[in-house]
């Protein structure tokens, strides 16, 4: 017979043992496994399809969309009009949220454009080789928050596009080029466009700038380096493609743009891409 001290203290025991089962289960109940996620929207840098537009536009709109590609970013109109450009987007089914644009053409006009076609945001592809200086890159960043604050008031978002030049030291700062643009210009109103292949091949973490400057790279170009630091097309080389997706939002990073500076066949080229991102899980 089990005496009646020895049956509570065997109760309480179980009792106390069936807590800690339950807290254990409502922990791991609390914590599902987290689903991948894919892009939701692949954009194309249309530079990749130069060759092509010079042909017909509308017809090498049309061919990007039916592979796949939800967005584009214009280099250029190629003698059409914005309302022309406007037309074959709607046509194809695709919408347009960035353009590189020409700083030497008129701003006001260039962001009237803009409005027809429906860029979001405005981007400068380059950076000439005589304003690589101290003094040059603090003119070049005055004028960038200039623009960026008239593209503001048009209600347009204005960014830079880096290459690797931009990743060596800019004179005898002990800076490097980038990082001086990034500081001086406004992070309220002077945005990146950052080039994964570039940066790359420049030597530098894209996602040691996201961390330092968190929400100021709402663009990617996306586009691949072998190891003999040419490019590819996406999935044919060795950049974390999956690794830079998963922290996009430390980045702030919205779009996304496959590109690809000389494709031997640009339709291919930007198949395989499309291909390869539309699977690609992070």
């Amino acid at each position: 017979m089990v005496s009646r001290r020895a049956f509570v203290q065997q109760s309480l025991t179980a009792l106390v043992g069936s807590s800690v089962l339950l807290e254990k289960g409502s922990s791991c109940a609390a914590q599902p496994a987290t689903e991948p996620e894919h892009l939701k929207a692949i954009g194309l840098q249309l530079y990749t399809m130069r060759s092509e537009m010079q042909k017909s536009v509308e017809a090498t709109l049309d061919r990007v969309a039916q592979i796949g590609y939800n967005e584009v970013e214009f280099a250029g109109y190629f003698g059409r009009t914005p309302q022309q450009i406007s037309d074959a987007l709607k046509k194809s089914g695709l919408t347009s949220p960035a353009a590189h644009i020409d700083m030497r053409a008129p701003w006001d006009k260039t962001l009237e454009d803009a409005a027809i076609v429906g860029h979001e945001y405005l981007v400068v592809p380059w950076m000439d080789e005589s304003q690589r200086t101290p003094d040059g890159v603090k003119q070049l960043a005055q004028e960038f928050n200039r623009r960026a604050e008239a593209a503001r008031k048009a209600g347009k978002n204005f960014a830079y596009h880096n290459h690797d030049f931009e990743f060596k030291q800019l004179g005898n700062s002990g800076k490097l080029l980038y990082d001086t643009l990034l500081e001086s210009t406004d992070p309220k109103l002077v945005l990146m466009e950052m080039d994964l292949f570039w940066i790359t091949r420049g030597g530098q973490d894209p996602l040691a700038y996201w961390n330092k400057y968190p929400g100021r790279f709402p663009l990617l170009h996306i586009k691949d380096m072998a190891a003999d630091q040419s490019m590819q097309d996406v999935g044919s080389g060795q950049i974390p493609f999956a690794k830079y997706f998963k922290a996009r939002n430390v980045g702030g990073a919205t779009h996304f743009f496959v590109e690809h500076d000389q494709p031997k066949d640009p339709f291919a080229s930007i198949d395989r891409s499309y291909q390869h991102l539309k699977q690609l899980s992070f």
